[in-house]
């Protein structure tokens, strides 16, 4: 009968949401914890252990079969669909067991092994030294997996929660502030360090708190409770208060006017008001280090968000083109069927301005157009224009020719990427079964990279494979260093000079799990996974800039630091009423954090098409978003489509009016350029959002937060976005009082501000409203 075997990773896979079976729970305890700890034991059929104090007192443990909770797929894999499917294979329980531990009441270093015996045997006692091998465990940290019956000893540190004297805290560069809550400051410390800090800020009655980067729940986060993290949630971000794209600074607008930030790419954690309504609460992992640093600002929205751009970097102004309608749909995936969407843009006269290309590559290295040709670089060297062949009945026959003809049109193209390698680690270069060209040069790309150096790492030297759901086990590159970046943006040089591509949708960059990886810079994982989408986007704008183009990436996931990169847009989300309102959510979030050019797949990218309602309100809307684009998910070219074009919409919902009022939105969103565009360089200039909320200006006016979906888009144009189904009449609220008036942009009629306006709303019209004083010049965008 063969032997069990036991696995434990005390830190599992570092999913930041969701516990792997073969973990240890908390990680790091504190002392009153409980504690599970999970092993995973294939051919067991009883799993004893022992768990030692830091006095030398053993006590015996009895596992139980299964896991110690349910699987979540859908929490595993962030998301709803086939991703959560994915994620579920992944996930056997059938051979995990488990214990929970009461809590431990004395501080100090503790010990705990497993020992597994099949045929009802239990080992319990027995010393099985010497006979333990080490797994080169995906998790790295201390990953042991027993060769037969035996698991090494782990240490188990379990900490306390002292006092300030525990470690540095700066504000400003001192250890006090007049925000700072006296004795709120602790430090979470054991034996091998200290790992978290918390502390309190005041609140005052009156204040409300945005920020926090791009957050789906709501734009005030008073009386939530959040964190920031990098991670990619499918669908869902508001329900679940996740996002793709965190930052530990928020502003505390409506009282004297002031921000803060946490200094630190590491996880942090925040309380909002929500155990103590004066007072926010923030917890920070340190990474062993007794010290942290906090930036506060006083002042205006414009005042707190220059010091911190001061910090983070500030942002850079982009063609006027990325102003244009972006269009895009997930099946589009040769030259036929993009030129296709681009002559019925151009049929029925609806101007189009970029057209984004996901399924152009064989997704393998993201580097090779499918259906494309060349002999193998077995050295994983780059390749060029000249060494590639193109298949005339392939899907891009002549791509050089395509673009050329869509820069004709003046329309630019941007190239999908993802920042992975698709090499799982299990197949060699010379295994003959695979043969096909492509994956033998992904293969020799991979062994490349490797011998680069360029590379995340595990702990013990190995590469890092992706632990996620999306290209589970693909390499991931390191981003980190200058020398790093070159090489992986080499591979794709080609596309930029000589087929003359104009910018790269730079997706995913969520996919570094683990605390203890290891990157060129000298980070750990705990400190540089946040880091990984900032670093893939200035990667990508360094190659297109070394070129000599703008540096237009199309971002969904990043960090403090994105600001000064490119472009982001939501991420991945259905088609409801809901996601729109959850998207607009973040859109004026990310805005206030310095995010400037920022959009959404309007009217959600997945799922059924949505009804005319729904998209009409969606893109009356996001003409006056900074980036107006559409796209739609891949759905295996069933019918009937799910392109997001406006015309397919007409034709499954049976409104063809829906090509009318979309074509008038575009034409509309032309005229409206040069004031985006002038609008943009003042944000960028001043540092005041380009797209704003009403508080941005007028945060005192309590009648704004109750309103928090209505927008500014520059200083002029005030847009009240119809979120609901079945409208008929809309209010908007007018800030400003008596000494600001507004111009309804569709009828012209003035109003005085500090009013609630009421106008009916077709499905032409979404209310917008112009400042007095800039009508004059706006009229003519709206009355051509």
């Amino acid at each position: 009968m063969p032997q069990p075997q036991l696995v434990h990773r005390p830190a599992g896979d570092g999913h930041p949401y969701a516990a792997s079976p073969d973990q240890r729970v908390p990680y790091r305890p504190a002392v009153g914890d409980g504690i599970v700890l999970g092993v995973r034991a294939p051919g067991a059929d009883v799993v004893t252990g022992a768990l030692v104090s830091p006095s030398g007192r053993e006590t015996p443990l009895a596992l139980t079969r299964g896991p110690a909770d349910a699987t979540d797929a859908a929490a595993l894999a962030g998301g709803d669909g086939h991703l959560a499917a994915a994620q579920a294979a992944t996930a056997s329980t059938g051979d995990v067991w488990h214990v929970r531990l009461a809590a431990l009441g004395e501080p100090g270093t503790w010990r705990y092994r497993f020992e597994a015996a099949s045929g009802g045997e239990g080992h319990a006692g027995a010393d099985v030294a010497g006979e333990v091998g080490a797994v080169a465990g995906a998790a790295g940290d201390a990953a042991a997996e027993a060769s037969a019956v035996g698991t090494p000893w782990f240490d188990l540190p379990v900490g306390a929660w002292g006092d300030a004297a525990g470690g540095t805290l700066r504000v400003n560069g001192s250890a006090t502030h007049p925000r700072l809550v006296p004795d709120s400051v602790a430090w979470f410390t054991d034996d091998e360090g200290t790992w978290r800090v918390r502390l309190a800020l005041r609140l005052e009655p009156e204040e409300h708190v945005v920020g926090f980067g791009e957050r789906f729940e709501a734009v005030d986060l008073r009386g939530r409770e959040l964190d920031a993290v990098v991670f990619e949630q499918y669908k869902s971000q508001g329900v679940h208060a996740r996002t793709y794209l965190p930052m530990p600074f928020a502003h505390v607008i409506g009282g004297d006017g002031w921000g803060f930030h946490v200094r630190t790419s590491r996880r942090t954690w925040f309380d909002v008001g929500a155990s103590d309504p004066g007072l926010l609460w923030i917890e920070a992992a340190l990474g062993g280090a007794p010290e942290l640093d906090l930036d506060v600002w006083d002042g205006s929205v414009g005042d707190v968000l220059r010091g911190f751009l001061d910090v983070a970097g500030h942002p850079e102004e982009l063609p006027d083109w990325v102003l244009g309608l972006w269009a895009s749909g997930n099946e589009w995936n040769t030259a036929a069927l993009v030129t296709e969407q681009m002559d019925r843009h151009r049929d029925l006269d609806v101007p189009v301005d970029v057209v984004v290309v996901e399924a152009w590559s064989d997704e393998l290295g993201i580097t090779e157009l499918r259906d494309s040709r060349h002999e193998l670089h077995a050295d994983g060297s780059p390749r060029s224009l000249a060494d590639v062949t193109f298949d005339a009945d392939g899907a891009w026959p002549d791509p050089r020719a395509w673009i050329d003809d869509l820069h004709a049109r003046g329309v630019r193209v941007l190239l999908w990427q993802i920042p992975l390698l698709k090499t799982d680690g299990t197949i060699a270069l010379d295994e003959t079964p695979w043969t096909d060209e492509q994956t033998r040069q992904v293969l020799a790309d991979g062994a490349a990279l490797e011998r680069s150096g360029h590379v995340v790492r595990e702990a013990d030297g190995s590469a890092y494979r992706n632990r996620g759901w999306w290209f589970p086990r693909a390499l991931l590159p390191d981003l980190s260093t200058p020398e790093g970046r070159a090489h992986w943006t080499e591979y794709r040089r080609y596309l930029v000079e000589e087929l003359d591509i104009d910018g790269f949708k730079t997706d995913g960059g969520e996919h570094a799990w683990g605390d203890e990886l290891v990157y060129g810079d000298g980070r750990r994982g705990d400190e540089g996974n946040n880091l990984v989408p900032v670093n893939y986007a200035r990667a990508f704008g360094d190659l297109l800039r070394s070129a000599g183009k703008a540096p237009v990436t199309f971002s969904r996931s990043g960090f403090t630091g994105s600001q000064a990169h490119g472009v982001f847009w939501a991420g991945d989300e259905n088609s409801t009423w809901e996601a729109m309102r959850h998207s607009l959510n973040a859109g004026l979030t990310a805005s206030v954090c310095g995010i400037v050019y920022w959009g959404w797949d309007l009217a959600g990218f997945s799922g059924p098409v949505p009804d005319a309602e729904l998209y009409l309100r969606a893109v009356a809307m996001s003409a006056f978003l900074p980036v107006m684009q559409y796209h739609s998910e891949f759905n295996h070219h069933e019918l009937p489509l799910r392109d997001r074009t406006p015309w397919n919409v007409a034709e499954l919902s049976g409104v063809p009016e829906v090509v009318d009022v979309f074509r008038d939105y575009a034409h509309l969103r032309r005229r409206l350029r040069p004031y985006l565009a002038r609008s943009a360089r003042e944000a960028i200039e001043t540092s005041v959002p380009f797209l704003r909320g009403l508080w941005v200006d007028f945060g005192g006016e309590a009648e704004v937060w109750r309103r928090p979906a209505q927008f500014l888009i520059g200083p002029d144009v005030l847009v009240s976005p119809v979120t609901e189904p079945g409208a008929t009449r809309w209010e908007t609220y007018l800030p400003g009082g008596a000494g600001v008036r507004w111009r309804d942009a569709w009828t012209g009629e003035s109003y005085t501000g500090g009013s609630v306006v009421e106008r009916e709303v077709p499905l032409a019209v979404v209310p917008v409203y112009v400042r007095e004083e800039s009508w004059a010049e706006l009229a003519a965008v709206f009355h051509p």
